[in-house]
């Protein structure tokens, strides 16, 4: 008898690290990389930019809605159409504490112009909340209190063809 209940809690415990560990890859991989795909990759098509921004508010609380206004009021996005940029976000890494429900995102995004290519490393941090899940957010999982942490260039090279 003592050794079937050995082996019950063996599966009990097997099972509830493979459900932690599913959420985990959930969470860095579905809901965080989700988001700041839809956020970061930009091409010069006005409605594609929208059509992004407006699933990632679905992703985010008030504060990445500050950010993107904010980029809206100088002009980011009307500067993207105007220069035909390609924007593209190449995620590194993701750090997650579970404990706390704090992420911080390491990314690189690639700007290509008509002349040159720039790559920066972006970095930006922020805590999630968990909230019903619905069509627009499957993961049920809200982004808060998100702030970017560095956005710096790492790299520019001149385009042979120009």
């Amino acid at each position: 008898m003592p050794i079937k209940h050995l082996r019950r809690d063996r599966i009990v415990t097997q099972l509830k690290t493979i459900v932690c560990y599913s959420l985990i890859i959930t969470i860095k991989h579905g809901h965080i990389e989700n988001f700041h795909h839809y956020f970061f990759t930009l091409p010069p098509d006005d409605k594609y930019i929208r059509y992004t921004m407006e699933k990632a508010m679905y992703l985010v609380d008030e504060t990445g809605l500050a950010q993107y206004n904010t980029l809206k009021e100088k002009g980011f996005y009307s500067n993207i159409l105007g220069t035909s940029s390609v924007f593209s976000i190449y995620c590194d890494s993701v750090a997650f504490n579970k404990g706390k429900m704090e992420f911080t995102y390491y990314g690189r995004q690639r700007i290509e112009r008509r002349s040159n290519i720039l790559m920066r490393e972006l970095v930006t941090a922020g805590q999630l909340k968990r909230v019903p899940r619905t069509e627009n957010n499957p993961h049920g999982l809200l982004i808060v209190n998100w702030r970017t942490l560095l956005n710096k260039d790492i790299e520019q090279k001149t385009k042979i063809n120009y």
